[in-house]
């Protein structure tokens, strides 16, 4: 990926330009394309602790070896970042995201984000977000609700999944999906992010579902990220020839 992606990504004075801002994005958003001819995705993952650094992993999946075979870690210090902000988590992670996923070889055709995609107030979640400025199909997957309305009760087996309904600029569709990832286990939030429809997304997700709630290539980011910040880890990190 080119650096300057990373330099040139906007973050904004205030709240109020950063709404202006996700507003103009939302605009582009395409939610139309599959994942026929995808062979590697990056999944992200981010963690911090107050004082500290925040710190991002970007995995690369081989989706037809079914594995993690690169970690890019990259690190922003934590009196640098966006403040946390409900419904603006975008402009605080992907700085340290788009550093991170530079680490990596240029394989990666997806995004899976740990967050929001067009499940948002404004329809821009972290996933569509980096989607859009990326120009490249993403899928958000958040461990909590923030946007939309379920139409039904979901089940409690694994692979259950119920429709969430609200507005992409002004018009009301599904943003995603209410997802039972295990049986008996809090469901996760699957919208697509951009380049992807909401049928697509959660295929794919089912598709890299692992033994735990979240699916796996995401679980390796969170524990990469998690890993990173303990360690001092910064750089890449090949896994498997």
């Amino acid at each position: 990926m080119d650096t300057h992606l990373v330099a040139n990504f906007p973050v904004p004075e205030n709240l109020e330009t950063a709404q202006r801002l996700q507003t103009e994005l939302a605009q582009k958003l395409i939610l139309a394309g599959d994942t026929e001819h995808i062979t590697h995705i990056a999944a992200l993952d981010a963690s911090i602790k107050q004082g500290e650094d925040l710190v991002a992993a970007a995995v690369l999946w081989d989706m037809e070896r079914q594995e993690a075979v690169e970690v890019g870690i990259a690190r922003i210090p934590g009196d640098e970042v966006f403040p946390y902000v409900p419904g603006f988590l975008s402009f605080r992670e992907a700085p340290v995201y788009l550093a991170a996923l530079a680490e990596l070889s240029p394989r990666w055709q997806l995004l899976l984000v740990d967050g929001q995609g067009i499940a948002h107030p404004r329809s821009l979640g972290i996933a569509a977000h980096l989607g859009v400025y990326l120009d490249m199909p993403a899928i958000g997957v958040a461990k909590s609700w923030l946007y939309g309305k379920a139409r039904g009760e979901l089940d409690d087996k694994k692979g259950a999944a119920v429709s969430l309904f609200g507005e992409v600029c002004g018009q009301k569709q599904q943003v995603g999906w209410r997802f039972r990832s295990r049986t008996h286990v809090k469901p996760v939030y699957v919208s697509p992010g951009h380049r992807l429809d909401c049928v697509g997304a959660l295929a794919f997700v089912r598709q890299v579902l692992g033994k735990t709630k979240l699916p796996e290539p995401l679980r390796k980011a969170h524990y990469w990220a998690g890993r990173a910040r303990k360690e001092q880890l910064k750089g890449c990190f090949t896994l498997v020839e």
